[in-house]
Order: structure tokens, then sequence, then C-alpha cells
């Protein structure tokens, strides 16, 4: 089976519609509102990063002099931030007591990085990934590519912060338990690549839950595999896990009873090359785990919160990463089970199932 892109077509010149002006104010009123979450975004980077939401969190209600202090931060920037914040509900403010206080739910959100409702590392990646918009407009009007090594660092650090509580929620307990047969194999001993593993968030997990396997990490970015060995000695597993500089076309070893992706066939070039490639270094008895973010198979199936963040990281990561590559197939962010699993069949396996999902990620697997 060839996986081609889709065609493009002009499209057809309408005829002017007529214009209600309440529509259009409801409209410039929601984009003012958008204006103010997409400031947010800086906003709670910067909270995160100068510890104010830690310091609000132990320190209960606080006024601006206080979060100053607790800091170590200019008081001016403490106050401004505690008003777009309070004027934002992420935070509220009593005009009698002129403190700010944050609720202990929020506060999870906003501070607990083991819970899997973890929000800094998604405003991370977003301010990240917005940083490059001028080099995207360009490979738009081009149709060039943009590397994922070339973002901004925050993208990087930002999509490891936001991803490992998911993984650290789901991956041992239900995401490797729902793959026929692997459980037991890793709690046996297997071989497994990780294939597109970043910081190696994944691959550290897993070698932490199953002593007894075996694990090596593959990723083409040299900071990332460079962040992620570090992580592997900190963490105490280095004596079983390691990590090398490859391509998903190319990486080495032969025989590995799990070969997993995690967030990133979508981004390749060529995702048949890397389903071909996997389908070679497999044991014959192997698996294929591919967690991809969560999307439906049509498009309108994805007209929802989670579906317009993933579609905005489509545009502006994800499909200038695989454009930038031999092939540039661009599969996009919310390429859906169906177009995984032509991706699959393409590449020589023969069996393929959806196994779990979460609210933003969905496990395939796929068996020779």
């Amino acid at each position: 089976m060839t996986i081609t892109a889709e065609p493009t077509t002009a499209a057809p010149i309408a005829e002017p519609a007529p214009i209600y002006p309440d529509k259009l104010m409801d409209f410039v009123h929601r984009a003012v509102g958008e204006v103010g979450a997409t400031l947010n975004t800086a906003l709670v980077v910067l909270g995160d990063k100068l510890g104010y939401y830690r310091a609000i969190a132990e320190h209960g209600p606080i006024t601006p002099g206080e979060l100053s202090l607790a800091t170590d931060t200019a008081q001016p920037y403490a106050r401004e931030w505690l008003n777009a914040q309070a004027a934002g509900d992420y935070l509220t403010y009593d005009p009698s007591t002129k403190r700010y206080a944050l609720a202990p739910e929020y506060a999870i959100a906003l501070t607990d990085a083991e819970s899997p409702a973890f929000l800094p590392g998604l405003f991370q990646t977003a301010l990240g990934t917005v940083q490059a918009t001028s080099h995207i407009i360009d490979a738009a009007r081009s149709g060039a590519g943009f590397g994922w090594h070339e973002h901004d660092s925050d993208l990087h650090d930002g999509c490891e912060r936001f991803f490992r509580p998911a993984y650290l929620a789901s991956l041992v307990e239900a995401w490797i338990p729902a793959l026929d047969g692997v459980e037991q194999k890793l709690r046996d001993g297997a071989r497994v690549a990780d294939v597109g593993c970043g910081y190696g968030a994944s691959t550290i997990l897993l070698a932490q839950a199953f002593p007894n396997s075996t694990f090596v990490g593959f990723d083409y970015h040299v900071g990332s595999i460079e962040a992620a060995r570090a992580r592997a000695i900190e963490a105490g597993v280095a004596d079983r896990v390691r990590f090398e500089v490859a391509t998903a076309d190319s990486f080495g070893g032969e025989g590995y009873d799990l070969v997993a992706m995690f967030d990133c066939l979508h981004d390749m070039g060529d995702p048949v090359g890397a389903a071909h490639h996997v389908r070679s270094v497999l044991a014959d008895d192997g698996t294929w785990m591919i967690v991809e973010p969560m999307a439906g198979d049509h498009v309108e199936d994805n007209f929802n919160p989670v579906g317009r963040v993933y579609y905005g990281f489509s545009t502006l990561v994800c499909t200038p990463s695989s454009l930038s590559q031999d092939v540039g197939l661009a599969l996009g962010t919310q390429a859906g089970p169906a177009r995984i699993g032509d991706v699959a069949e393409a590449g020589g396996f023969s069996r393929f199932a959806s196994v779990a999902e979460t609210p933003l990620h969905r496990v395939l697997e796929a068996r020779p």
C-alpha cells in the first residue's frame, strides 16, 4: 500500500455573504479573550520559572510584596503578574485584604509535576512553539520544512514536562498491560527500543518498572540524547539503559521484543520507511507500540479543545518537522488511527489495533 499526501485544489469563489453586526462583535469579544489567553501562556511559564505558583501554594493568600520577597523578584513584576492571573481567574483576589489566593485544585495543576493534571509543561511547549512563527510563515510560503532541532529549547523542555506526567500515570499501569503478552516479556527480560525518545522519560520509566529488561533510546536530536543520558544516570538506570543518536529508519540492533514510539511517528518525514525498519529489527513475535495524540479518523471528529491544541502544534511543529525530512509525508498530529494503520500495513505489519486511550493519547499495537 502506498501512503500519499492529500491532493490540493483551488477553492471556488464564494458569493458575498450578508454581515450581521452582533455576530461580528461577538467574534471580536471572543478574539480579545484569546489574545489574553495567548499572553497568559507566557505568564504561566513566567510564574512557573520564577516560582510564583509554588510560593503562593506554600504561603497561602499573599500580597505582591510578600510574593516578591518569597521569590527574590522585583515587586512591580510580581504585582502585575498577580493582577493578570486574577483577571484570568487563575487566582482569586480579596479587596478587603488585598491578597491573592490559589485554589488547591489549581495548585496541583500548576505545581505538582508528578500529577497527570500538571500543566506548565504544556504552556512551555506552546510558548516554545510560537517563537518559531516567523520561520513557519516563510516555510509555508516556500513549502520548506522546519526541523525539531531548529526550535527554541522551551519546546524541547516543555514536551518532556508535558508528556512525562501522562506516561507516569498510564504507561506501566495501563498501556503496557494492554499489549498482547508484552508485560510478561518485560518482567522476564526483554530487549526494547524506544525510538524518538527525546529526553528519555518513557525509556527511563520502563527501565525502572522492568529491571530485568534492557533498553535503548534513539533520537536524531543530539541535545535530547545528551539530556537523556544525564537523566538515566540521575535515575539510577544507566546500567540497563543507553541512549544513541539515530534516525527512525536507521537505528541499530535487532531481535527487539518491543519497539516503542511515543508521540513522534507523525513527525517523521518517512513514517512508512520507519515502519519497514521497525519490522526488520523486531523479533518474530515482537510488538511495535505506537502512542499517538488522541485523534479521530475524520477532520470533524477533532473539532474539540484537544483537537484544536493538536492542530495548532501540527501546523507550527509537527508538519514542518516532517517536511524538513526526506519524503516529507506530513501525516499531521491528528492523522487518526486508520491512517496510522495504513502506515503499519505498508511497513509490513499484518495485525494492527487500538488498544488503549486517554483524553490526550491513543495507544496502537502493530504485530508482524
